[in-house]
């Protein structure tokens, strides 16, 4: 039970997510209005600081577990003036992302893993749902805060359990067959009459012939 007259074993920021917490995240863009179509960006989502830097401003959305709801703010670089290894964090940290996503182990360089790594421009990260590793860092003040620096891809034995969903195994491609378009099948068509069904049709008298009956002739 807590003391209330000790507060030496008080939480000191509660509203801090635990260190090394697995949760399935919903990234979402804050655009900066920066563009730079030479390297790729376009669409308003990178943002250029005052150091020169540009980088993606995310927002990190919580959607299951204790901490549904709990946003974290993490900047991921694309490019600094100081030189490469930012933007090489920020690369490494969006491909965990994208293997994240989309479930494909690290490790596999099958051509649909490599094709799935590939996007067609920032939007197609603006939404991105994936299991990230929550740590702690500190903000300019000093302060300490949460951020995230790493996506769990399906090589982690939790993956599946947080993201809620099976891992295939590598290389794996589902049959073309579960594409295929619906076969329409053709109203059915009446079967043909049978010999016999119904009775033959009378004969018609020869032209130039008696009608009347034999025995009224």
């Amino acid at each position: 039970m807590a003391a209330w007259n000790d507060y030496n074993d008080a939480q000191s920021n509660p509203n801090l997510i635990p260190k090394g917490t697995l949760a399935k995240v919903r990234l979402t863009i804050r655009p900066g209005g920066f563009d730079d179509p030479s390297q790729g960006w376009t669409g308003g989502y990178a943002t250029r600081g005052s150091t020169g830097a540009v980088y993606l401003n995310g927002e990190f959305t919580v959607l299951e577990g204790p901490y549904a709801k709990r946003k974290v703010f993490t900047l991921i670089g694309l490019y600094s003036p100081k030189g490469p290894e930012w933007a090489g964090m920020g690369r490494s940290f969006l491909r965990g992302m994208l293997n994240s996503a989309r479930g494909i182990s690290d490790k596999d360089v099958s051509p649909q893993a490599q094709a799935a790594r590939r996007i067609g421009g920032f939007a197609d990260l603006d939404g991105l749902e994936f299991v990230a590793k929550i740590e702690h860092g500190t903000d300019a003040g000093g302060e300490t805060k949460n951020e995230i620096r790493m996506a769990v891809t399906p090589d982690h034995r939790d993956y599946a359990q947080v993201m809620g969903r099976q891992v295939a195994p590598a290389g794996y491609a589902p049959p073309a067959q579960a594409y295929a378009p619906p076969v329409h099948t053709p109203p059915p068509v009446a079967p043909a009459m049978q010999q016999g069904a119904f009775p033959a049709a009378a004969p018609q008298p020869t032209a130039g012939a008696d009608p009347r009956p034999a025995w009224a002739r």
